[in-house]
């Protein structure tokens, strides 16, 4: 299969179009730049199936409520969040509705080729769910209990200082029980340990 994966970049900043949309081209990916949120979603029935790159904060609308009309609208591509510096909470919500992934700007090309691989991934792979709920149950079963209290602090999308006052604890020991729980879970970033926590309901 020769067809280039195609990637629609919607974020009204010029500059992060043009970056990320080199960075991806010259990865072999196809890319389509949209200036809005409201401009995609005036389009997207006619857009090629692919991978969503999608900036969290724009005027008219935000990247949360163009999620949310997406998924109304039964548009079953990807989602890759990307957020401002701070804006975890906002990401934890829009992973929480579905997004594979999020990255905070400015990103580096490999954690942005690593989330679109992802998102791919995710689109070949719609039977797959199930097993992966599957096995992120059998991963957080391996927690200890305060472990898992923790994770579930971080995919309410609150801040370790927060985790630690509600489970009358220290940010430091938060920070420890964090580091474990990602070792025992094997993954690397929040959003990989956010993902396993969705897929097993954690948050629920």
């Amino acid at each position: 299969m020769e067809d280039k994966r195609v990637i629609h970049i919607v974020d009204d900043e010029e500059a992060i179009r043009r970056s990320a949309g080199f960075m991806l081209k010259k990865s072999g990916f196809a890319v389509t730049p949209w200036v809005s949120g409201v401009e995609f979603l005036k389009h997207v029935k006619k857009a090629e199936q692919g991978c969503i790159l999608l900036d969290v904060r724009m005027p008219e609308m935000d990247g949360l409520e163009v999620q949310q009309e997406l998924s109304e609208r039964g548009v079953s591509m990807p989602v890759v969040v990307l957020t401002g510096h701070g804006d975890v909470s906002i990401a934890v919500r829009a992973m929480k509705a579905g997004a594979v992934d999020f990255i905070e700007k400015p990103f580096e090309k490999a954690v942005l080729l690593n989330a679109i691989e992802s998102a791919f991934e995710r689109l070949a792979d719609t039977e797959g769910r199930a097993s992966r709920a599957a096995d992120a149950a059998i991963l957080v079963a391996g927690l200890s209990a305060r472990e898992q209290d923790v994770l579930k602090g971080l995919a309410q999308g609150l801040p370790n200082k927060t985790i630690a006052y509600d489970l009358g604890i220290s940010p430091r020991t938060v920070e420890v029980h964090r580091a474990n729980l990602m070792a025992k879970l094997g993954v690397r970033s929040l959003s990989e340990a956010l993902r396993i926590a969705f897929a097993a309901s954690v948050a629920d």
